[in-house]
């Protein structure tokens, strides 16, 4: 599949969309081209060439998705080459990912409010505010994510 403009705008934009988020363009770019290819699953020569980006640049931010677990790399008999495709769970790995991060937002917190004196009310509230929050977030995300997989069920 010969990429057209567009789709190469569409692949830039995801990058730029996790570059805002400290994570290498490339790896976005990767992840935004790997959605939409065809075939499904790609090597390392072949997106290096559609994203114009050197070998050694989509080797790194590939090694960081297959960790992420959003890619994985897979082979094919009679294939010399490694083959890169979304893994099946991506995006629910993705969410499980962040799910695990409001638990240590929440001990964050509470290490900061036990550092803090009682009257310290200022810089209290802040911590408060934060550890709250993701407490929140903690006890909804699992129904969140349940209530997902029924739906999930359901549109398959």
């Amino acid at each position: 599949m010969k990429p057209t403009e567009e789709i190469l705008n569409y692949v830039e934009e995801f990058g730029l969309f996790f570059e805002q988020f400290g994570l290498p363009r490339t790896g976005g770019r990767i992840l935004g081209w790997l959605l939409i290819c065809d075939p499904p699953h790609q090597t390392m020569d072949a997106m290096a060439e559609v994203l114009q980006v050197s070998k050694s640049s989509i080797s790194t931010a590939s090694r960081m998705l297959i960790q992420s677990g959003l890619v994985s790399k897979v082979s094919f008999p009679g294939e010399r080459k490694d083959f890169y495709r979304i893994s099946a769970e991506a995006w629910e790995q993705a969410w499980s990912n962040r799910n695990a991060h409001t638990t240590t937002m929440r001990q964050l917190a509470e290490r900061g409010l036990e550092l803090l004196p009682d009257g310290d009310s200022e810089h209290r509230a802040r911590l408060q505010t934060m550890r709250d929050l993701y407490k929140f977030l903690e006890e909804e995300l699992p129904k969140l994510t349940a209530r997902w997989f029924g739906k999930r069920s359901e549109l398959n």
